[in-house]
């Protein structure tokens, strides 16, 4: 079984929105909000999260802003990147031209399911706040590793919403960067436990 790691740049207050660049999504003008805090350190985690050997899974967009970047980059990450085979949730299969890559149609909790089963490297989500919630929801999500950054950006698309269900999460490891980036690596535990500072202490 392969394991599921999601791997976000999020601010303080929540945004994931175009972290890397203005053109990661033209309009938003904060686009590339991550990069004057991005260090050594906070590579070397990026690195380590995606090990030896990987594959993507991406939502749409994502894979676009990925399709438009990494093909013209060099160096370890490119290759990494450019050589994994791409597991894309999109209705316009017909359409992917950044390859190796499969569409996995519209079905996402079930193609999901089916690629972790299958023989192959461990899987990495970058992005997406649209499958993280349902990823999360049924259990196929391992681990969550959270870049936060020193930033506050008022709007922006954010990571989770009022869509998500109330689960625990246990931080497995947590660092930080001289840049001012915390690096936390949760692991989802099962549904939310809840308690009161009045109870009677035991």
């Amino acid at each position: 079984m392969r394991k599921l790691t999601i791997i976000e740049h999020i601010s303080l207050d929540g945004v994931i929105q175009a972290p890397g660049g203005p053109d990661e999504d033209p309009g938003y003008e904060y686009g590339g909000w991550a990069v004057p805090h991005h260090d050594p350190v906070v590579g070397e985690a990026i690195d380590a999260a995606h090990g030896a050997r990987f594959d993507l899974l991406l939502g749409r967009r994502t894979y676009d802003i990925f399709a438009r970047y990494w093909p013209q980059q060099s160096g370890a990450m490119a290759e990494s990147l450019n050589g994994a085979t791409k597991f894309v949730v999109t209705h316009r299969p017909d359409s992917l031209d950044w390859g190796p890559v499969q569409g996995l149609g519209s079905g996402l909790v079930a193609g999901v399911r089916g690629v972790k089963a299958q023989e192959g490297p461990d899987l990495i989500l970058w992005g997406s706040s649209t499958l993280t919630p349902v990823l999360l929801e049924a259990g196929l999500a391992d681990e969550v590793l959270l870049l936060v950054f020193p930033v506050l950006l008022g709007k922006g698309k954010r990571l989770f919403s009022d869509v998500v269900t109330a689960r625990d999460l246990a931080l497995v490891y947590t660092t930080s960067a001289p840049s001012g980036v915390l690096l936390n690596t949760y692991r989802p535990v099962g549904p939310l436990t809840t308690g009161s500072f009045d109870a009677p202490a035991t």
